[in-house]
């Protein structure tokens, strides 16, 4: 039988299905000649944050602009440190790193991919000021137990929510589970612009009229600047691209747990591991991610089989060159390294057939690999 055209992602689907809002969007702005800090914005942050469950959002530029622009307004910088998991995208650590602080890395739990709250305990110093629990691959960490320590040790908890947009632990939905989150509207992302964007929620006003400012040029009104601040504006297309999608967002997200319902139900290779999804978590998959020690030769095969895979993410962040200064040596973080030799993520997005979904598990099932 000839091998199928599954691509990892396909934004298709549902480009298609939202193209007559997607262009009333850029017609208004276009036709409205107002491109930063509008109506647009506005209405967006707004809806967005009703969304999260939360009071504030301010839009910024991308996912790490709104984690920098959280610990800057935090006065998160110099001789502080700051607990990040050892296997996120390395965007999270380059967020402390930014505003001056050091990453302490933390290993995960191998089963959900999350950062390991007794791990993050144990890596708490007189510096620590923050925990950033990210929520990988849609999926949201154990936000109770952090929670907890936090309290306990005066601590901010900050959400990297850059895959999480809806999703929930006990009921409450990512970006209201901190005391701030960060999240990405990178185009791949569950809610995604048709560019770069980002935005922060949270419930704190003065942390979010400080955000707002250190994103303006450190300026609370124009040409009266308060702080030394960054350029980083969520630009009105994208905002209206994103309320645009917005609204669709629920049962994009429904495809996508169906999808993984599927996966976590119908996969069973006696090498491939499986994700573990916690009692108290309603993800919504924006990767969906299996490990094997014969990674390699299960990617080869797929790709064979005309089969898209991805991985995420082949180098930890402690092996990279780019942090070769934290003198950390293979084998310092196990887990990460382990994860990192092992992980596949698998076709995931809105608009998958169930013929396309059925040859993917065939394939992963078959003994051809």
């Amino acid at each position: 039988m000839k091998p199928m055209n599954i691509p990892f992602v396909s934004f298709l689907p549902m480009e298609h299905e939202l193209d007559a809002e997607l262009r009333a969007a850029f017609e208004r702005v276009y036709r409205r000649s107002f491109y930063i800090g509008g109506p647009e914005d506005s209405a967006f942050e707004e809806a967005f944050a009703a969304y999260c469950g939360a009071d504030y959002c301010v839009g910024c530029g991308n996912g790490l602009d709104a984690l920098l622009l959280i610990l800057k307004a935090y006065g998160i910088g110099e001789g502080d440190e700051v607990i990040v998991p050892s296997n996120t995208y390395i965007a999270t650590a380059l967020a402390v790193s930014y505003a001056g602080a050091v990453p302490v890395l933390v290993e995960p739990r191998r089963e959900t991919f999350n950062l390991d709250p007794a791990g993050a305990e144990a890596a708490i110093t007189p510096r620590t000021k923050a925990i950033i629990a990210v929520h990988l691959y849609g999926q949201t960490a154990e936000m109770t137990a952090l929670r907890e320590i936090c309290d306990r040790h005066g601590l901010k908890l900050i959400e990297d929510a850059a895959q999480a947009h809806g999703a929930r632990w006990n009921g409450v939905r990512a970006g209201a589970l901190g005391d701030a989150a960060g999240f990405s509207f990178y185009p791949g992302k569950n809610l995604g612009a048709l560019g770069d964007a980002g935005c922060v929620v949270t419930n704190d006003k003065a942390l979010a009229e400080k955000v707002r400012a250190l994103g303006n040029y450190g300026s609370d009104y124009k040409y009266h600047h308060i702080y030394k601040g960054h350029n980083s504006r969520l630009d009105e297309l994208q905002a209206a691209f994103l309320a645009a999608k917005l609204p669709h967002l629920d049962k994009m997200n429904a495809e996508r747990r169906r999808i993984a319902g599927r996966y976590l139900a119908e996969i069973h290779h006696p090498e491939v591991t499986l994700p573990t999804v916690l009692p108290q978590c309603e993800p919504v998959w924006h990767i969906f991610s299996i490990r094997t020690p014969r990674r390699d030769a299960l990617e080869a095969w797929l790709a064979s089989q005309g089969i898209g895979t991805g991985k995420h993410y082949p180098i930890p962040i402690h092996r990279q060159k780019a942090y070769q200064d934290l003198n950390l040596e293979a084998g310092a973080f196990p887990i990460a390294e382990e994860i990192s030799a092992t992980q596949l993520s698998l076709p995931m997005f809105y608009g998958m057939t169930e013929e396309q979904i059925t040859a993917v598990v065939a394939a992963i099932n078959s003994e051809n690999w």
